[in-house]
């Protein structure tokens, strides 16, 4: 459209189709805002559809004198062909809430040519239906019900990412985004800025009509978005890059300038001592190059997690402990300069003594998270509840003796994951084995046929997810290695939440698996170097450090929070 657009003189275009059936890519307004204003009697009509529903199955006729704002909607299905959007758990969405659109109806494809897997995955049994056989096409597209039961397409479900623990729809920002009434066309992406700092990012390409400021855009978006999806840097662009056959090329977007972002204060360099920590500990944790004193924490790309960081800093530089939210009831570097000065503190400064090893030849205490986790055990025992399931994928052939070595290399490493709890006097202790062979279960399901063996891996998968742990005896943690063909491998694995959590699990588990399994595989020593503590010995610090004043201080504060009638939920009954 926007090509046919550009190649069309205005003059000609009145008279030239009676009607355009659209199709293939979102559209934008700017697309047909050509054809509004140069030929208004042509028809224009937005077309969705993927292969797999033989193409269209959903349209919209704009509207003749209307004016849209941000992506055309993709409008209502045809006949014989039903829409939905559902979540994750296959529910229907709110109106307005983003979900995934799934298709059913008489145009559905029968399948993939000898592709049975990838069938399976793609069209699923109809749960809203009772016709036998009658399935659904999981599109992986995103999109949303709006108020009118129209159907606006929001972008792939592949642009989904997480970010400091929140998934994050990357088409529903971009939506609200091109609503804006400046913005004529937008692209968000997730970028690094270090280690475990993901970032979104905002590309905009301005209307002509209107101008454009990052902080008006920014507030906008607040007034429609939560915290953790509004954009850390925000690029303005006189076009969004595109591939050859028309779609935005996302990989050539410009990395976002760091020497200081597009701000409406003026750069005032720090005046005072403490000013000058907090710009050189705001730059290093914000990823900016110069950061001025009037400069706002949120505006730099700060959040909730690079807040942590900084007042740990503080901490261990000026000696001074501030509460979190200090930074965003200060949000500049002079006020918040001026909060230390005038030593508007949380409490009086204590030092944390540094985690250092223990003796292993006493009872060794089990943290706070762990004794919570141990109670519930002892209240139902019964309960898979705490079961930490996780799934590793090898989409290859791979050497079956070098994932055991490794498995069995990073249970030696890390003394958690040898971990049993007992009681003594009443006590939960910790008893940590030392290192013995871990046999890591193999089953072949080749001996399925294709189109069961998915299931068959489900179903063992979920058996072994639901089996609970004795805390007493250990080991804490299972692996079963499933194989669905010469070059499909899923490495399951359950582990009991009291010797580790999800984070844990992405960031040190799966990445230490794969370097050792590298290093094996290629008949290489272990690149990892020796642990200078383990999770014993913070139990141990933690247990010393949060006691007397320090834990009084803890208790006040959240019998403070928690006094007086607390609100009930009004949740609805099973």
């Amino acid at each position: 459209m926007a090509l046919l657009s550009e190649l069309l003189p205005s003059k000609q275009a009145a008279g030239q189709t009676r009607a355009l059936i659209i199709g293939g890519e979102a559209l934008s307004k700017k697309s047909i805002s050509f054809w509004q204003t140069h030929a208004p009697e042509t028809r224009l009509v937005n077309e969705y559809g993927p292969t797999e529903t033989v193409v269209g199955c959903c349209i919209y006729e704009v509207p003749t004198q209307t004016s849209l704002s941000g992506l055309v909607p993709i409008g209502r299905p045809i006949a014989n062909t039903q829409l939905y959007i559902l979540d994750r758990f296959l529910q229907p969405v709110p109106i307005e809430v983003a979900g995934e659109l799934h298709i059913g109806g008489d145009g559905l494809a029968r399948g993939y040519l000898n592709r049975t897997e990838l069938t399976v995955q793609k069209f699923l049994p109809n749960p809203f239906s009772d016709e036998p056989g009658s399935r659904l096409y999981k599109t992986g597209d995103l999109a949303r019900y709006l108020p009118d039961g129209n159907i606006e397409f929001l972008g792939r479900i592949d642009n989904q990412v997480k970010i400091r623990g929140f998934r994050i729809e990357l088409g529903e920002i971009e939506a609200v985004l091109r609503q804006n009434r400046a913005v004529q066309d937008a692209v968000v992406i997730d970028q690094e800025y270090g280690s475990g700092d993901k970032r979104l990012v905002a590309y905009v390409v301005p209307s002509q009509e209107h101008a454009l400021s990052t902080s008006e855009l920014r507030r906008y978006l607040k007034q429609k978005l939560p915290d953790h999806m509004i954009p850390s840097a925000f690029v303005q662009l006189e076009a969004l890059p595109l591939t050859p056959n028309g779609k935005v090329d996302r990989r050539a977007l410009p990395v976002p300038d760091s020497t200081r972002v597009d701000l409406e204060e003026a750069f005032v360099a720090p005046r005072t001592p403490v000013e000058k920590v907090l710009v050189e500990i705001w730059a290093e944790v914000l990823g900016v190059e110069r950061v001025g004193i009037h400069d706002k924490f949120l505006e730099l790309g700060g959040h909730s997690l690079l807040a942590i960081r900084i007042v740990s800093r503080l901490r261990d530089t000026l000696k001074v402990e501030l509460p979190i939210s200090s930074l965003f009831a200060s949000p500049t570097v002079a006020e918040l300069a001026q909060r230390i000065e005038a030593g508007d503190q949380e409490k009086p400064f204590l030092q944390a003594p540094p985690i250092r090893p223990v003796s292993r030849n006493q009872n060794l205490p089990l943290s706070w998270n762990q004794q919570r986790l141990w109670f519930l055990a002892q209240l139902e025992p019964n309960s898979p509840v705490y079961n930490e399931p996780f799934t590793i994928r090898f989409p290859g052939a791979i050497d079956v003796d070098a994932l055991s070595k490794a498995l069995n290399e990073i249970i030696k490493r890390h003394e958690s994951l040898r971990d049993r709890f007992i009681t003594i006097d009443g006590q939960p202790v910790q008893v940590i084995d030392p290192p013995s062979t871990f046999n890591l279960a193999v089953v072949d399901l080749r001996q399925f046929p294709e189109d069961q063996r998915e299931a068959e891996a489900l179903r063992l998968a979920t058996r072994e997810s639901k089996q609970l742990f004795d805390l007493t005896s250990g080991p804490l943690l299972r692996a079963t290695l499933i194989q669905l063909a010469d070059e499909d491998y899923r490495l399951f694995m359950t582990v009991h939440h009291i010797v580790i959590d999800g984070v844990s699990i992405y960031s040190v588990f799966v990445p230490e698996l794969a370097a050792l399994y590298e290093a094996f595989s290629t008949a290489k020593p272990s690149p990892l170097a020796e642990l200078p503590i383990q999770y014993a010995d913070f139990t141990l610090w933690q247990r010393q450090w949060l006691a007397g004043e320090i834990l009084e201080s803890q208790l006040d504060y959240w019998k403070q929070q928690l006094r007086g009638d607390l609100p009930v939920l009004q949740l609805p009954y099973d």
